[in-house]
């Protein structure tokens, strides 16, 4: 007797969607400066990349790299002793980004801003919810072109003594809508609905 499923192979389910709750913290810098995403686990690291970006108000002017374990994706490269592989080939459910639970993200690589990633959460995808969306964070990003973390942090400094000549000129610098210590959930989200489908 012939089946009706004969010659059709096995089927497998495909396993459901799935969101990663993310906690990315800014390495170094004092007071601590985070953001809590929620992102499909089939976005693009490119995707993950601009969403950083906008997360931490940065114009992505720069190079940059995700790092898993010895792998090294961002934008592409091959020099002496580096190799650097297309991030816009690889989701993060190809990264297996839930199972290693972390990842780096270097960011200017003059300057060397740097972005610890860890998976706090693997949840089911919700239908009718909107990703990726940043649920929560702390303090402004760093100013792109502050010169990095040390700088950042005397920056911090300087803009404390306003009337002091260095504390003038950040404080210029900076422009008179940055607030070292606003996180804007809203702003954020606002440019992250763009990455949205």
């Amino acid at each position: 007797m012939i089946s009706l499923h004969e010659g059709r192979g096995t089927r497998t389910k495909k396993p459901p969607a799935q969101t990663l709750v993310l906690g990315l913290t800014v390495a170094g810098c004092s007071p601590r400066i985070w953001r809590r995403l929620v992102v499909r686990e089939a976005m693009w690291l490119a995707r993950l990349h601009d969403s950083i970006q906008v997360a931490f108000d940065w114009f992505d002017y720069q190079t940059h790299t995700f790092t898993l374990g010895d792998v090294r994706l961002g934008n592409p490269a091959k020099a002496v002793g580096i190799s650097i592989e297309d991030d816009r080939d690889v989701t993060l459910l190809d990264a297996e980004l839930a199972k290693r639970g972390a990842m780096a993200y270097d960011y200017h690589f003059g300057e060397g801003w740097r972005v610890d990633i860890r998976v706090e959460a693997v949840l089911p995808l919700v239908k009718g919810e909107i990703y990726p969306r940043c649920l929560a964070g702390d303090r402004a990003g760093p100013p792109e072109d502050c010169g990095g973390v040390e700088a950042y942090q005397d920056m911090l400094a300087c803009i404390q003594e306003p009337s002091t000549e260095l504390g003038r000129e950040w404080l210029e610098w900076l422009g008179p809508l940055h607030d070292v210590e606003r996180c804007d959930l809203a702003l954020i989200n606002k440019g992250l609905k763009k990455f949205s489908k």
